[in-house]
């Protein structure tokens, strides 16, 4: 078996995964993404990246009709981790965390703007598809 050369952590990468409209594509955009990082020796960032992929692709599933996708981005020690759908307007507001406590439902952006370092979104058009992207940042230490 051929020998590969180490990965170097400071090359960017960006990975995207386009996923059908089914609750069932969460648990394969989760176990996508630890294989890529795990692949790029960012095990350490793996059980929080999980979180907030999970998060954002489940929002892009429930609150939208159409196609997804997951995008993953390693660019200068940043791990941008973002979820595109085929609605172009804004997501909801995240409530404050505290307020969540007995919620059954709508924790989901309070958890990415807890757990992330940075996040937000933006509306995005491309090959004449509409949509956004929903974005969270974290940053390796």
């Amino acid at each position: 078996m051929p020998e590969t050369d180490p990965i170097d952590p400071a090359t960017p990468w960006e990975y995207t995964l386009y996923i059908p409209n089914d609750p069932r594509a969460v648990t394969v955009c989760r176990r996508t993404l630890r294989l890529i990082l795990t692949m790029h020796g960012l095990i350490r960032l793996v059980d929080t990246a999980e979180l907030l992929a999970t998060e954002l692709v489940s929002n892009a599933v429930r609150h939208t009709e159409g196609p997804a996708a997951l995008r993953v981005r390693w660019v200068a020690g940043v791990l941008r981790i973002g979820a595109w759908d085929a609605d172009p307007g804004p997501p909801e507001p995240p409530t404050a965390f505290e307020a969540l406590a007995d919620a059954e439902e709508g924790r989901g952006l309070a958890l990415v703007r807890a757990c992330a370092d940075l996040w937000g979104w933006q509306p995005l058009a491309r090959d004449g598809n509409r949509g956004k992207c929903v974005w969270c940042d974290l940053v390796a230490a």
